[in-house]
């Protein structure tokens, strides 16, 4: 890739951010994480309590991209066809009856999946293949989805009164979870200014799906060799309690990641590498998305989950072991 096409990419993402930095207060690593997912080309499931501005970020990255946006709100009465579609029963002007397909809001490029542990596994599962092959069988036909395609999902850690835990295979599919943290005092102020001043601000559209696209394929084209690549896939064996792992892991792990987390990791970190204007991965980069890459993966044994052990701990541990043998 020419230096020029790569000055283009970055100036690209600068007026992305930018462009949500005129609604959404702070967050910057959020924000970082949410273009890390999207320009790798995966999804993302984006954690916090109320009020913290999760559904306005991502409907705010949609406008700041010319795509097409659709929110569902899961709740427990919503059914798969609710997000997919249906043949319907249409009469034309000679009264002549014809099923026909009403395309659910699962076709557009950016989909918000809102509070998404409220829906039954029933309509969740209507997710996993438009997730893994960005396809949808409805209706007697299995049809694309629109490219680019992310599902940017949001859900509540506290309020679990009424809810259904992601399954295991679905929350695998999520290339990173995002953990949304609670706004300094300052950040609260600027928010209290800004939401109560009567002014909106004007969101412009600052990438095409042709221009991430372009992205994209920059991003895979980032060099990544032999030993970063073996750091890789350190950490990922690291969270497998049989292997020589640190004794948080072999004390309160049930089932490490699975060979999706490595891959989530490279992805990641070659549009960390790009975005930081290389064109070949670090062992930092690797290491700074190893937390929102693998969080989501490891499964916690009965002892862990009674003595309320955090997954994110149980990454830093193995991220400060795998440093320490490194240096």
């Amino acid at each position: 890739m020419a230096q020029q096409t790569l000055e283009d990419c970055l100036q690209r993402v600068e007026l992305v951010r930018q462009e949500i930095g005129k609604v959404l207060v702070g967050q910057k690593d959020v924000v970082e994480q949410l273009l890390w997912a999207v320009f790798a080309g995966g999804h993302a499931l984006l954690e916090g309590v109320p009020g913290l501005g999760k559904t306005l970020l991502v409907r705010t990255l949609s406008q700041a991209f010319e795509l097409s946006f659709q929110r569902i709100q899961f709740t427990p009465d919503l059914m798969p066809t609710d997000i997919t579609g249906t043949n319907i029963l249409r009469v034309d002007e000679k009264g002549q009856q014809a099923f026909s397909f009403q395309p659910g809001p699962i076709f557009a490029h950016v989909v918000l999946a809102d509070e998404i542990n409220r829906a039954t596994p029933k309509t969740q599962s209507a997710l996993l293949e438009a997730m893994q092959e960005r396809t949808v069988s409805a209706g007697g036909a299995t049809r694309k989805l629109p490219e680019p395609f992310f599902v940017l999902a949001t859900q509540n850690p506290l309020e679990q009164e009424g809810t259904y835990p992601l399954p295991e295979a679905q929350m695998d599919r999520f290339l990173l979870k995002i953990d949304v943290p609670y706004p300094t005092a300052e950040e609260l102020k600027l928010i209290v200014r800004q939401t109560t001043s009567g002014q909106a601000a004007d969101v412009g559209k600052a990438a095409s799906a042709e221009q991430i696209a372009d992205i994209q394929q920059a991003a895979r084209e980032v060099l990544v060799a032999e030993p970063v690549l073996d750091y890789a896939v350190g950490l990922l064996l690291a969270t497998h309690p049989h292997e020589d792992s640190v004794e948080s892991v072999k004390q309160y792990v049930r089932n490490g990641a699975g060979p999706r987390g490595v891959q989530a990791m490279v992805a990641l970190a070659k549009v960390r590498a790009l975005l930081a204007g290389r064109f070949n991965l670090a062992f930092e980069d690797v290491a700074a998305v190893a937390m929102p890459a693998l969080r989501h993966r490891i499964l916690l044994n009965f002892e862990g989950e009674a003595n309320g052990i955090r997954t994110d701990q149980i990454v830093r541990d193995i991220l400060d072991k795998m440093e320490s043998h490194r240096a």
